[in-house]
C-alpha cells in the first residue's frame, strides 16, 4: 500500500518530532508522524522542560494551560562542590516569563503536544507503526516504508522524510549518515526512591564526594542517578545490591535505610550514555534532527531543550518550502548550518563539565571535581552564565507567526 497524503513524514513522536510535527501542521503543510510504540508511557526519560521550551510554549498561546499539568520548578541547580553545597545554575536572571526549569514526566510533556497537534488540519499521527526502512528514487528518498500495528505493509510517500527517532535512528542508518562519535567512558543507572517531609531542601542536583550521584526532587519521590564506568553494569549486578546500595547511602544526602527501597535490579535501569553527532545531517529528501542528529550526555539535561530548538528551527525555514512544494537541499543544509553552533558549543562544555585533568572521566574516577565545575562554584556570576547556557542555549529559536 502506498500513502501519498502529506508533505512531510517525521519518524519518532518525541519532543523534536511532535513539536515539528505541530508547527509544520500550524503553517498549513501536511504532516504525518510515524512513532513505533503504542503509547507514550516509558520512565526515566527526559522529564526536564527548560526555560526556552517554556517560552516557545508561551509564544504558541498554550502556557497557562500547560503549567496546569503536574510539575515541580527548580529556580537553580546546585552541587557538593569540594565538600561543600554550591550554585552550579541560576536561572533567576534569564529574559524569560519562566526563569525555573520544569520537572514533568515527559509523557505528560508529549500527550499534551500531540493533543494540539491532532486540532490541526492536515496533521496526523500514527502511534504503534515501525518504521522499517526507507524509500529512495533517482538518488532522493522519497518516503519511508513501515508496518502498521496490524501488520500492514505500507509507503508512506513525502517530499521530506525527518528523522527524529532518537539516538538509534532508523532513519540515520537507513540513509547511511556519517557519524562521529565523541565517546563517553561512563553510563548512568537510574531509579526512584521516596521523598520524605524532612528530606533535605529542593537539591534538584547533588554531586557527592566523586561527583556520582544526581537527585531530582519528583515531588513525591526522587528521581536518582548514579554514575558507573562504561560497560560495568554487569560487574555491578555480580557485587549485587547490598554492594550497590552501601555506594549510594556514601554519596548521597539521603538516610542509608531510604535505599533498602531497591528491593530487586528490576527498580535499576539502565542508561548507556553516547555522545556523537553527524557529518551532515541530510540527504536529498531526508533530515535528522533531535538525538538522531546528535545525541548528548545526560548533563545538564539540555538533550530535549536541544531536540525542540531544532524543531523549531526546521518548522522556520521548511514550512514555506514544503506548503508550496519547492523545497530544496539549500533548505535542509540551511537547518544544519543553524543548528551546528549550538549542537557543538553544548557538545563542547558537557565534554569539559566530565573531564578531570589527568584522569579523563571525573564521573567514573573519584576525586575532586573538574576544574571547570570548581570555577563555577567559587564564583557568583558563572552560575548565572551557565543557568543561561543550560536553560536558554547557544541559540533560542522562537516560532515565527
Amino acid at each position: 500500500m502506498e500513502d501519498r497524503d502529506q508533505d512531510c513524514c517525521i519518524v519518532g513522536a518525541g519532543p523534536a518530532g511532535l513539536m515539528l510535527g505541530l508547527l509544520l501542521a500550524r503553517a498549513g503543510v501536511r504532516v504525518t508522524v510515524v512513532e513505533k510504540h503504542g503509547d507514550f508511557l516509558r520512565d526515566f526519560r527526559g522529564d526536564t522542560i527548560h526555560p526556552s521550551t517554556l517560552e516557545v510554549m508561551d509564544e504558541l498561546g498554550f502556557l497557562d494551560e500547560f503549567l496546569t499539568l503536574p510539575h515541580q520548578k527548580a529556580p537553580s541547580l546546585h552541587a557538593e562542590i569540594d565538600g561543600r553545597p554550591a550554585t552550579i545554575a541560576d536561572f533567576s536572571r534569564l529574559p524569560v516569563r519562566c526563569r525555573y526549569i520544569a520537572f514533568m514526566p515527559q509523557w505528560d510533556f508529549l500527550a499534551f503536544v500531540a493533543d494540539k497537534a491532532r486540532a490541526l488540519p492536515g496533521f496526523r499521527l500514527m502511534m504503534g507503526s515501525a518504521v522499517t526502512g526507507l524509500a529512495e528514487r533517482d538518488g532522493r528518498i522519497t518516503g519511508v516504508t513501515l508496518r502498521d500495528a496490524d501488520g500492514t505493509e505500507r509507503t508512506l510517500a513525502a517530499a521530506l522524510v525527518v528523522g527524529a527517532d532518537g539516538r538509534g535512528s532508523v532513519v540515520r542508518r537507513a540513509a547511511k549518515l556519517t557519524v562521529t562519535d565523541l565517546g563517553s567512558s561512563v553510563d548512568v543507572l537510574w531509579m526512584r526512591l521516596s521523598r520524605h517531609a524532612d528530606d533535605p531542601p529542593q537539591a534538584m542536583s547533588h554531586a557527592g564526594p566523586s561527583q556520582g550521584i544526581v537527585l531530582i526532587d519528583r515531588g513525591d519521590y526522587w528521581q536518582v542517578g548514579y554514575v558507573i564506568g562504561k560497560g560495568n553494569f554487569g560487574q555491578v549486578k555480580r557485587d549485587g545490591l547490598p554492594a550497590l546500595r552501601a555506594k549510594l547511602a556514601a554519596v548521597a544526602p539521603l538516610p542509608a535505610d531510604r535505599f533498602e527501597e531497591l528491593a530487586d535490579w528490576d527498580h535499576i535501569h539502565l542508561l548507556e550514555v553516547r555522545m556523537d553527532r553527524l557529518k551532515q545531517w541530510w540527504k536529498p529528501g531526508v533530515l535528522c534532527i533531535g538525538d538522531a542528529a546528535h545525541a548528548m550526555s545526560p548533563i545538564g539535561g539540555v538533550g530535549v531543550n536541544l531536540a525542540i530548538q531544532d524543531a523549531i528551527a526546521a518548522a522556520n525555514i521548511l514550512a514555506r518550502p514544503l506548503r508550496e512544494g519547492t523545497l530544496a537541499d539549500a533548505h535542509l543544509r540551511a537547518v544544519q548550518t543553524r543548528r551546528r553552533f549550538p549542537t557543538w558549543a553544548t557538545q563542547k562544555i558537557q565534554l569539559m563539565m566530565r573531564r578531570k585533568r589527568g584522569t579523563g572521566e571525573g564521573a567514573a574516577t573519584g576525586g575532586r571535581p573538574p576544574a571547570f565545575l570548581r570555577a563555577i562554584a567559587r564564583s557568583r556570576l558563572l552560575p548565572h552564565l551557565t543557568g543561561r547556557l543550560i536553560g536558554m542555549g547557544f541559540r533560542p529559536e522562537h516560532v515565527r507567526t
